[in-house]
């Protein structure tokens, strides 16, 4: 049930932060935040990310739904045994239906975190593609999943 909440946890983080940029910004503008670096940016994308995939939302609907329910029974079956590995599956399954929940409703999702890397003479050299909350879920579960699989992998090797 725990993984559960935490899902539902990064829906509601993620819905009431894309909410606040809907009702408080208009699109294309950019607050400071630490200047220089990261900024809040009115944006939207109609596909993956990066803007792949633009404009294919029954492609979305089909995978994440997919998805989704990979992660449920995958949470399900291992919630008693793999701590780890559930944290990072709830994580992911919350940044899922974040981003699904958008593109259901609004036909594209709300971006918002916008960083820029690399300063030459005050001037940025890579802007990161704009992302938001369930974006940073799905990114934050994939590395466990990584770590996790590298630790187990570590884990074999040692019982072998």
């Amino acid at each position: 049930m725990r993984y559960y909440v935490a899902a539902l946890l990064v829906i509601l983080i993620d819905q009431i932060t894309k909410w606040l940029v809907l009702t408080k910004m208009s699109l294309g503008q950019s607050i400071p935040v630490i200047d220089g670096f990261f900024f809040l940016t009115s944006h939207r994308n109609r596909g993956a990310a990066w803007g792949i995939l633009e404009g294919q939302m029954w492609f979305f609907y089909i995978v994440t739904i997919a998805v989704i329910i990979g992660v449920v029974v995958y949470i399900e079956k291992v919630k008693k045994t793999e701590r780890l590995l559930s944290w990072a599956l709830a994580l992911i399954l919350g940044g899922a239906i974040g981003n699904f929940i958008d593109r259901l409703f609004r036909k594209e999702v709300v971006d918002f975190i916008d960083i820029y890397f690399f300063h030459k003479e005050k001037l940025p050299i890579y802007n990161y593609p704009i992302f938001n909350v369930a974006d940073s879920a799905l990114v934050v579960g994939v590395i466990i999943i990584f770590i996790y699989s590298l630790l187990e992998s570590k884990k074999e090797k040692r019982n072998a």
